[in-house]
């Protein structure tokens, strides 16, 4: 049997860490680009096939999506971490992280927010409906589009070759290693 201790409220989310990092790329009425890095993602419909995503409203990504009601999710691998940290350490009100990091734009098909080409797969959203949870805004986005690295998916990725990013907390990154 394994003895258990209490887990202060302020760390209760961690019990689900790691989670799976992502970059979501959006806009602004502009057209300039931003990029948010979240742990907080996932699918919740098949059919129509949507994710959601979890920002805090101070967050200026939160008010990109807001306005703009569109977003890319991309998937990014364990030698982008530098970058992913980099993103989701500083702000887009005072950075451009395009031009900070050397992640490359790339034109989406469906959405005005951009993918980030050095990303293994894209998911382009469009909101369908936004909910406060608590401390935070969930945003529902039916995936119009979607593409990924050749080589690397067939009906799901190829873990002998995907390296993905999972948070751990704080600046800590883990990943998979599978059979190689």
């Amino acid at each position: 049997m394994i003895a258990k201790k209490d887990v202060p409220p302020d760390s209760r989310y961690l019990l689900m860490h790691p989670r799976h990092t992502v970059l979501v790329t959006c806009v602004d009425k502009e057209g300039k680009p931003n990029i948010i890095t979240l742990a907080w993602s996932t699918p919740v419909s098949f059919n129509p096939p949507i994710v959601t995503i979890s920002i805090g409203p101070q967050r200026y990504s939160h008010k990109l999506i807001e306005d703009t009601r569109e977003f890319v999710i991309n998937v990014p691998q364990m030698d982008l971490a530098k970058e992913t940290l980099f993103c989701g350490r500083n702000s887009g009100r005072s950075v451009d992280k395009f031009k900070a990091t050397g992640l490359t734009k790339e034109p989406a098909r469906k959405v005005k927010p951009p993918l980030i080409k050095e990303c293994i797969a894209h998911l382009e959203c469009k909101v369908v409906n936004r909910f406060t949870s608590g401390d935070h805004t969930l945003f529902l986005g039916e995936v119009v589009a979607a593409s990924v690295g050749e080589g690397f998916f067939s009906e799901r990725f190829d873990v002998r070759k995907l390296r993905p990013i999972f948070h751990v907390g704080g600046d800590e990154f883990i990943t998979l290693e599978g059979e190689r």
